[in-house]
């Protein structure tokens, strides 16, 4: 199948869409999306690029309404499509994309959906706003969904790598830390991938808690190991962290 890779073919493929959203008509909107967008092969840039074509298109008390349906298609790319228009919202209520988008991951029970959805919504949310965003993330810490707590670490993951000043990204080891004693294997991975890119990007996060990671009995193994090889791939403290 042919991979699409360029936004004049995108556009092309969306215009009948955009089309029917000008008419009214979400559902017939909904329908030329899954067939000309989501059952093609596009990459990722190309769907957001749709995506924001459709956020510039539907009114927003409508906004949600359209989601609901672009989700309920059930494809990967209907994550990426969702997850944008949520991020753009998020200028207009941070607090309810971030809701919304949590129960899009719930309903998704897939790591993919997690973490497509988690970067660009939650992620986003915490690099552009992130004394909004980290009192929510402290709350979805303690949810009692699996994915959900996995995308405090995706959120973080991505915010950090984006270049999240060292301020929040403190904050956010802090709150990694806090749940390093999870046992859930996706929590593990999402949290754990999330400390690995602190230690990473701002070394000196983890030598302030050097002495914690070493003697606290509550912080597992695991944690502990993808804090080294974060450490192991920042060149300023490579040949000073053993582990």
């Amino acid at each position: 199948m042919k991979i699409i890779n360029s936004k004049a073919e995108v556009k092309e493929l969306l215009a009948p869409a955009l089309q029917a959203l000008q008419q009214g008509k979400e559902d017939t909107c909904v329908q030329v999306l899954h067939e000309n967008i989501l059952q093609k092969k596009i990459r990722f840039p190309q769907l957001e690029y749709a995506a924001k074509e459709l956020y510039a298109h539907i009114p927003q008390e409508k906004l949600f309404t359209l989601t609901d349906k672009i989700i309920n298609l059930d494809t990967v790319g209907s994550n990426v499509l969702a997850g944008i228009m949520l991020q753009l919202y998020l200028r207009i209520d941070p607090v309810v994309a971030v809701e919304k988008a949590g129960g899009y991951i719930i309903r998704g029970d897939e790591w993919y959906v997690c973490d497509i959805i988690g970067e660009r919504v939650m992620g986003h949310a915490l690099l552009t706003l992130p004394e909004v965003t980290i009192p929510v993330l402290k709350k979805l810490a303690q949810h009692e969904d699996k994915w959900i707590v996995r995308t405090v670490g995706v959120a973080t993951h991505y915010a950090v790598k984006k270049g999240l000043k060292k301020q929040y990204a403190g904050d956010m080891f802090l709150l990694l830390l806090s749940l390093s004693h999870t046992t859930d294997f996706h929590t593990k991975k999402g949290i754990g991938w999330a400390a690995k890119t602190v230690a990473k990007f701002h070394p000196d996060i983890i030598e302030q808690h050097r002495e914690q990671l070493e003697t606290d009995a509550s912080v597992k193994q695991w944690f502990k190991t993808k804090i080294s090889i974060g450490l192991g791939r920042s060149f300023k403290y490579a040949h000073r962290y053993t582990g």
